[in-house]
This record gives C-alpha cells, sequence and structure tokens, in this order.
C-alpha cells in the first residue's frame, strides 16, 4: 500500500468512491473511512453506488454515522474525466454498475476474478475493506476520530460475522487499533438489533426448503429479499452440525442471487461458485464465502427443473475440486 501514491493521483480530480450496487455495512463503512482519509490528505470526494440499500438497519447504520451515500441517479453531472475509486467491489464484477466516469483505482478485499489494469490498486485477501481502509490512518499516522473508528469496526464486525467468518490476523491488527478509539458500546447495541421483523419470512422458507446432501445444504427463497440477508440466512444454514458447504439463494430480477458459504478445507466457496454459475451470470469470493447470480436470460438454460439444475451444478463443482485436492 503506497498512500502517497493514492493522494498523488486523485488531487485536482472529482472523485468518487463507489461501492457494490446493494452496498453492505463494510462497503458503507470502508468508503466512509476512505472519504475521511482524503479528506485529511487534501483531497474530497462523493460516496456514491446504484443499486439500493436494501436493509432498514443499514440505513439507520447510515443516519448514525451522518454517512452521506449517493445514488447515481442523483448525479447526473458525472462525466468521463471523474476519477472513480471502486470500495469493497471490481470493475467488471457482477455486482458493480460502469459508470461514466474513469475506475482509476480498486480498494478491495476480495480476490480478482476478471484483471482491471488500474493507476491504483490495494488489493488485499482479509475479513472485510473496512481494515484495509483502517490501515491508510496507521500507515500515513492520519488522526482518526471516534465516529470513524466505529464505523470501521462496525463495517469490520459485520463482515467477519463478528470475527468468526473469513478473519485474517490483519483484521485482528486493525480491531485492536480501532477497538481503543470506537464506541464498542454503540457497535454491541447495533450489532444485536440488525435484525428485521420481515427477515423471518426469509428464515422461515429458507427453513422450509431446504435439502441436505451429504455435508452440503441447499436453501431456496422465492422471493426477492436483501444480500445482506441471503448471506445471513446462509450463515444460518451453515450452522447446522450436518451441513458444512451451504448454497442460499433468493429470486431477483428474474433470476437469482446467491450467497455461499464454506467451512471446510478441502473446499474454496469462490471457485466453486464461480464454476457452477459459469455462463448463468457469474460468481466467485473468498475460500470461506461467496456470492454469485443467475441473470433472467439464462434461466431458460436451467430446464425445467431449475433447482436440480442447481443442485447438480454445485454438486459437480464441488466433486471436481475434491477430486483435484485428492490427487
Amino acid at each position: 500500500m503506497e498512500w502517497r501514491r493514492l493522494i498523488d493521483l486523485l488531487k485536482g480530480h472529482e472523485v468518487y468512491l463507489q461501492t457494490h450496487n446493494f452496498p453492505d455495512p463494510d462497503a458503507l463503512s470502508a468508503a466512509y473511512g476512505m472519504q475521511v482519509f482524503l479528506h485529511a490528505n487534501g483531497v474530497e470526494s462523493t460516496i456514491c453506488y446504484a443499486g439500493k440499500i436494501e436493509k432498514n438497519s443499514t440505513k439507520r447504520m447510515i443516519e448514525d454515522f451522518g454517512i452521506q451515500a449517493i445514488h447515481i441517479n442523483d448525479i447526473p453531472d458525472m462525466v468521463e474525466d471523474d476519477y472513480i475509486v471502486t470500495i469493497d467491489a471490481q470493475k467488471y464484477n457482477s455486482n458493480i454498475t460502469d459508470f461514466v466516469g474513469d475506475e482509476v483505482a480498486c480498494i478491495d478485499h476480495h480476490p480478482t476474478m476478471i484483471p482491471c489494469a488500474y493507476e491504483y490498486s490495494d488489493i488485499r485477501i482479509c475479513g472485510a475493506c473496512c481494515s484495509i481502509v483502517t490501515d491508510y490512518f496507521i500507515q500515513s499516522d492520519t488522526s482518526m476520530d471516534a465516529t470513524t473508528a466505529t464505523a470501521l469496526l462496525y463495517g469490520l464486525k459485520m463482515d467477519t460475522d463478528s470475527f468468526n467468518r473469513g478473519v485474517t490476523d490483519f483484521d485482528i491488527e486493525m480491531y485492536g487499533y480501532l477497538h481503543k478509539i470506537a464506541d464498542n458500546q454503540k457497535i454491541i447495541a447495533m450489532y444485536h438489533n440488525n435484525m428485521e421483523i420481515e427477515d423471518l419470512h426469509a428464515y422461515g422458507e429458507a427453513i422450509r426448503n431446504i435439502q441436505i446432501y451429504d455435508n452440503i445444504g441447499f436453501a431456496k427463497i422465492s422471493f426477492d429479499c436483501p444480500d445482506a440477508l441471503v448471506a445471513m440466512i446462509s450463515d444460518f444454514i451453515l450452522g447446522l452440525d450436518v451441513v458444512e458447504f451451504s448454497v442460499v439463494y433468493a429470486a431477483r430480477d428474474g433470476g437469482y442471487k446467491f450467497s455461499v458459504r464454506n467451512e471446510t478445507e478441502q473446499y474454496h466457496a469462490g471457485s466453486i461458485t464461480a464454476k457452477a454459475l459459469d455462463g448463468l451470470g457469474g460468481g466467485g469470493g473468498h475460500f470461506t464465502m461467496a456470492g454469485g447470480v443467475i441473470i433472467a436470460s439464462k434461466m431458460s438454460t436451467l430446464g425445467e427443473d431449475p433447482e436440480f439444475e442447481i443442485r447438480n451444478r454445485f454438486m459437480n463443482a464441488l466433486k471436481e475440486q475434491k477430486g483435484l485436492e485428492n490427487r
């Protein structure tokens, strides 16, 4: 990470910090933290996104921290010469819209699925993008206020499922720094009040529809629900004592949105999801967690029994990877 090079690149330009289309607490908190860091170093920026902020708890988080995140429809004057820094997302991924501005930089914690020649990139595989942003304050000796620390720690806590998922030594180190500054009582209150009553309907349908093959759990939700909720349900399914790999998918725009979780040493959630959804929309992610989509125009290729075909694709991808591991 060369923070001075990022500052030099962005200075003198209109700068936008773009999250993925349905920003979650990690994406929004990381973008907010980066906005604060850039401001402290002489660069002004605007947080933006496409899609929507789905969960009421995330909207409350935005209000509590005073985060100004603007939908692209409310930015009619963006031009090709404007600079974009993608936060918690990478250009060409299925979960981020290609804006008219120039994606000159990327700060993300996910594996790269489609390479892009940024002028500046900081892509580190870790539990949360908030950890990477925190490191910018540390390495540059930029002071951090309590609100920024609280937002970053909340995003870190949410994306690692309270340090139970995908966490690395780097995340723990960043937690130690943030913990001394943040309002930890506020984080506890926010973390334990992020489920909404409407979420229970999705949990109920997933429970009714769950199917388990060996140690693989599948669950379909027939209606649209927030990305964060699909991920929470996938974590919930993974919590069953007979499940070590969970695939949860919900209806979305005529297709499906997927959240995949893994707790075994022999499978890689990201590569399996990419393989299973290849040609249908796309997917990918970390060793322990991944996401993906099947787009509406590809639904017909699933045949008369889409659920069977989806299970078959994932089971084949799992078997193929297990076979490679055993060689």
